[in-house]
């Protein structure tokens, strides 16, 4: 089984958005051994967000071994070649690290922020994901599609990675699980995906045919995550700082299918959750194992929990729990 850390990069009101916090969370998950830092992204956020790609860039320059990965850029709001160049170049600055997570998206100002529409953005995700894997495998491309026209199109340097970086998406309709298997070579799933539906959800996700070019089938699980010596611990320094984000998601989420899981109790929470002691944090990650997971990535830090609080957790879970995991 192998962690990620999904980092913050919210700012707080009275601050300017900085990446210190994040530089030492990230090395400090590398030393623990977790298999990759992952970045979101969110646009038009008032107190401040950072932008992604360059951000992933930043902490290659502050990490040596730590896989960097990113889980929801908005793909069909990007003019691909500037995706798959940008993208591009963090792998070649990491010495091979990048993995390129995507989503379609659901906020409608976002689209309106980028002069895009949102009925499109699936024909915009599939035209964009088929010509960044081309700029990042072929030596030369022309294409005439419905929103980008390309005639030669190249990239030089193109990615350290042979044949190419791997690519996750995210999504949990059935429409988006055989886009991922076509198109991609992972699945993320949302982090408030039911334990329920999981298995489900990841044999239809396996069921679908492979593309020809994908690099196989991951699955990550995505979750909230904080690990402390006891689980009444582990709750204390989560709970508020995550009923916030949860409040805000609720605003965020009102024109997406699963808006309403955002306005649960603790306990529908912690039930979806990798939260708890080393042991019981460690159950979790052994029973998502068994469901057919790869990777799970964990989410520790919520927008106001103090950086002592999350440097904590990524401690425990590394000192504590990865070893349990490797002896299981």
């Amino acid at each position: 089984m192998r962690l990620g850390l999904y980092v913050n990069l919210y700012a707080d009101k009275a601050d300017r958005p900085r990446l210190a916090d994040a530089v030492e969370q990230v090395r400090l998950a590398e030393q623990a051994g977790f298999a990759w830092v992952v970045l979101g992204e969110r646009h038009l956020h008032r107190p401040g967000y950072h932008e992604a790609v360059t951000s992933l860039a930043y902490l290659a320059a502050h990490t040596e071994r730590i896989g960097l990965a990113t889980a929801g850029l908005i793909a069909p709001v990007y003019h691909p070649v500037w995706l798959a160049e940008m993208l591009a170049h963090v792998d070649v600055l990491s010495g091979g690290r990048l993995t390129a997570g995507f989503v379609l998206g659901y906020r409608p100002e976002e689209f309106t922020l980028y002069g895009t529409l949102p009925r499109e953005r699936v024909a915009r995700f599939e035209e964009c994901l088929e010509l960044v894997t081309r700029l990042w495998t072929e030596d030369e491309v022309s294409h005439e599609g419905r929103f980008t026209s390309l005639d030669g199109a190249f990239l030089s340097p193109r990615p350290v990675q042979s044949p190419r970086p791997r690519l996750w998406n995210g999504g949990r309709v059935p429409a988006a699980l055989e886009r991922t298997a076509r198109m991609c070579d992972g699945w993320t799933t949302s982090f408030n995906e039911l334990d329920a539906d999981l298995p489900g959800k990841i044999a239809e996700y396996l069921s679908y045919p492979r593309g020809a070019g994908s690099l196989g089938a991951e699955v990550i699980v995505c979750r909230e995550g904080y690990c402390a010596p006891t689980t009444q611990a582990a709750r204390a320094a989560l709970e508020e700082p995550l009923r916030g984000l949860y409040d805000a998601y609720g605003d965020w989420k009102r024109t997406s299918q699963d808006a309403a899981r955002y306005a649960q109790e603790w306990d529908d929470i912690a039930a979806r959750s990798v939260i708890g002691s080393p042991g019981e944090c460690a159950d979790r990650l052994g029973r998502y194992a068994a469901m057919g997971a790869d990777g799970v990535v964990l989410r520790v830090q919520p927008p106001g929990m103090p950086q002592a609080d999350a440097l904590r957790a990524i401690e425990a879970y590394g000192t504590d729990v990865l070893p349990r995991l490797r002896t299981a």
